[in-house]
């Protein structure tokens, strides 16, 4: 859907990424916790449960790359504009400009027709989908990272700051599969154990000839429900497909899993969508 008008789409996306084209400027990322982002089984496990810069991101906002942007020392060998393969996942809290956009009265608006009554924000990122190198996203549910019970408690909402093609990796989604639950989670280990997470179930293994692709235009949003389909492929063209997206979840009634890997902490309960 069109989420903001036309004067809107080039004010808020370019001032979005404007703002985040800064960050990424300012950003010192000690070598130790330069960690790739990937949703592939194993990768995942070996890239993310294995490091506390992931596991404890949830209140704040890191930065991670995509892979083989650095050398067996640690040091960019790509300009680190073209480094990264997201930020998060606390952009909606520490970051005015996307806190703003998140909590916008379009947003609210969104929620309300939707018949959200207590919804939260979860998380939030920033995903480049570098020209060239931006890395395949697999076939995934969002409901395997962010579990609920029930199940059909949370959303992410997935605004596009650029146009999102089929050459620039736009997302492609199974028709109908938020309706057949979930086959995987990832869980937090016990403390002290490693890798931090790790994984119940296995991804299944889907028809490529079920998925339709979803091209879309700068300032749409695109509503993912938490148990849909869905993935998006390498980006081989010469353009890049920045993405501000963010999750929230129905509170009422529902019961957030303390195995998530993405949990609330004191410094960052998740916070309310709905402002007075």
């Amino acid at each position: 859907m069109d989420f903001m008008t036309d004067r809107d789409v080039q004010k808020e996306c370019d001032e979005l990424r404007q703002r985040m084209g800064d960050m990424v400027e300012e950003m010192d990322v000690p070598q130790h916790c330069r960690t790739t982002f990937s949703t592939n089984h194993d990768e995942q496990l070996k890239a993310q449960g294995n490091t506390h810069y992931f596991i404890t991101s949830g209140d704040k906002i890191r930065f991670f790359f995509e892979k083989g942007v650095f050398d067996d020392k640690g040091d960019f060998i790509v300009p680190k504009q073209r480094s990264l393969n997201k930020v998060g996942h606390a952009l909606h809290a520490y970051e005015p400009l996307y806190k703003k956009v998140t909590h916008s009265p379009k947003v609210q608006g969104l929620a309300k027709k939707l018949g959200l009554i207590s919804p939260v924000i979860l998380q939030s990122m920033f995903i480049f989908k570098q020209p060239g190198i931006g890395g395949e996203v697999t076939p995934h549910q969002d409901a395997t990272f962010l579990y609920t019970e029930p199940l059909g408690r949370v959303m992410g909402l997935w605004i596009a700051l650029e146009d999102a093609t089929e050459n620039n990796g736009c997302l492609w989604f199974i028709p109908h599969s938020h309706n057949s639950g979930i086959s995987r989670r990832m869980v937090r280990t016990p403390k002290g154990t490693y890798p931090m997470t790790d994984f119940t179930g296995r991804e299944q293994t889907y028809d490529e000839q079920k998925f339709l692709v979803a091209p879309v235009k700068k300032g749409s949003v695109v509503l993912i429900d938490g148990e849909v389909v869905h993935r998006s492929s390498k980006n081989t063209s010469e353009d890049s497909r920045h993405v501000y997206t963010f999750h929230i979840m129905e509170s009422q009634d529902t019961r957030w899993s303390p195995e998530n890997w993405l949990q609330p902490t004191e410094e960052l309960p998740f916070p309310q969508l709905y402002t007075k």
